[in-house]
């Protein structure tokens, strides 16, 4: 059903002439976000960068990422492969989770998916992959385990969840531009992530808002780092194919 699906979608570069399901979170911005996102003076996902650029480190910087990848934009394209299975996990990961596990072999381990540095590594990694597409794929050895990961995300897409008996779907399908409270309804294309989200004052990662999501229609919400959320992460991602990262990003 899913590769079905992502065969008619187009690869489009141009973000603002698309029809609106197949828009990024961005699009949805009210104008005052839109203006303060474009504003690097007062877009607060630069304190993020900063400090992801700094934690990088440089040649002569023992145990960086530097020492390993080189200059940051050597990761071009690396957000865009993300999740992906690990044949060593016998489970998908996604960059956050790459980060940690590179962390730890450093020397220097992080604690959460949520640790600011951890955010700001993703932050800047995605930065330097913005303006490309998604380029999810499986390998020959884990094809049939990716391919079960992404039915069971679409499976999950479509499911009625929580005391008010609502699917993903409804609201990034079938309610695309309509108000709710303060938002509009975006396709919930996840091309914007890590965000900066005003109401909680920080960055935070897709595992984090797709808690909230769960949260927000009152069902039980997944441990952080779960495979039932990074199977929901990889069927949006692939639902999102051909639309460009556009990330980092603020949303309300």
């Amino acid at each position: 059903m899913a590769f079905a699906f992502l065969a008619m979608v187009p690869l489009v570069l141009n973000a603002q002439t698309l029809p609106p399901a197949q828009r990024s979170g961005n699009a949805f911005l009210s104008p005052e976000l839109r203006a303060m996102q474009n504003d690097a003076t007062r877009n607060p996902v630069q304190l993020w960068l900063e400090q992801g650029r700094t934690l990088w480190g440089a040649v002569d910087q023992p145990n960086s990422c530097f020492q390993c990848h080189g200059d940051v934009q050597n990761m071009k394209a690396v957000a865009t492969r993300f999740p992906k299975w690990s044949t060593s996990k016998q489970q998908l990961i996604n960059l956050e989770d790459q980060i940690l596990d590179c962390a730890q072999r450093s020397g220097k381990p992080m604690k959460g998916l949520e640790n600011p540095d951890v955010l700001a590594l993703s932050a800047i990694v995605h930065e330097s992959s913005q303006g490309m597409p998604y380029q999810i794929t499986s390998t020959p050895v884990d094809a049939s385990q990716w391919q079960d990961a992404l039915n069971q995300g679409a499976a999950q897409f479509t499911a009625r969840m929580g005391r008010m008996n609502l699917a993903c779907t409804h609201c990034h399908d079938l309610s695309i531009g309509k108000q709710m409270r303060a938002d509009v309804i975006s396709p919930g294309h996840p091309t914007g992530f890590p965000i900066f989200k005003m109401s909680w004052q920080s960055m935070g990662s897709i595992d984090r808002r797709l808690r909230a999501c769960f949260s927000g229609v009152q069902a039980d919400v997944p441990a952080p780092g779960s495979q039932a959320l990074r199977q929901l992460e990889l069927f949006l991602k692939m639902r999102a194919q051909g639309i460009p990262i556009d990330g980092p990003s603020l949303r309300r």
